[in-house]
C-alpha cells in the first residue's frame, strides 16, 4: 500500500507540473480564458496521469479494459476539469472585478487550479485502488474457463 501511495503520489505530481505548466503557457503567455484554459491542461495532464497510474502505480500492463479502467479514469478526470475549471472560472471573474494585474490574476488562477485537484486527490486514491486498479484474480479464473474448450 505505501509503494502504490508514493508512485500515486509521484504520477500526481508529474500530472500536477504538466497541467500547471500548459495552463500557465495558456493563460499567462496566450492570455487565453480561464475555461478553455483549464480544459485544455487538464486533457493534457490526463493522458501520462492515466499511464503513469496504471502501469507504474498499480502495475498494471497489456491492454486497458475500456469499462474498468479508462472509462472510470476519464469521468475522474471529467469531475476533476468541472471542480477546477468552476475554480479557475470564479477566480478570473474575482481577479477581473477587483482588478488584479495579469502577472496577480494568473498566479491566483494557478493556485486555485492546483489547490481543486488537491481536495479531490485523496479521493482518486481511493477509487483508483478500490475499484480501478484491482486484480480480481477471480476475473482471471472466469476468462479461463471462458477460453478453456467446452467439455463433452
Amino acid at each position: 500500500m505505501g509503494q502504490k501511495l508514493f508512485r500515486y503520489s509521484m504520477a500526481s505530481v508529474v500530472a500536477v507540473i504538466v497541467s500547471n505548466l500548459f495552463l500557465l503557457f495558456f493563460v499567462g503567455v496566450l492570455n487565453m480564458g480561464e475555461v478553455l484554459a483549464s480544459t485544455l491542461a487538464t486533457t493534457i495532464a490526463a493522458i501520462p496521469s492515466y499511464e503513469m497510474n496504471r502501469k507504474w502505480a498499480w502495475g498494471r500492463s497489456g491492454k486497458s479494459h475500456l469499462m474498468k479502467e479508462v472509462v472510470p479514469f476519464w469521468a475522474l478526470a471529467l469531475v476533476g476539469w468541472a471542480f477546477s475549471t468552476l475554480a479557475v472560472w470564479w477566480m478570473g471573474r474575482y481577479a477581473k472585478s477587483h482588478h488584479f494585474n495579469h502577472g496577480a490574476k494568473t498566479l491566483a488562477v494557478l493556485v486555485v487550479y492546483f489547490a481543486a485537484f488537491g481536495v479531490l486527490w485523496v479521493a482518486k486514491f481511493m477509487i483508483f485502488n478500490s475499484v480501478m486498479f484491482v486484480h480480481h484474480h477471480h476475473d482471471q479464473n472466469a476468462d479461463d474457463r471462458d477460453d478453456a474448450p467446452a467439455a463433452a
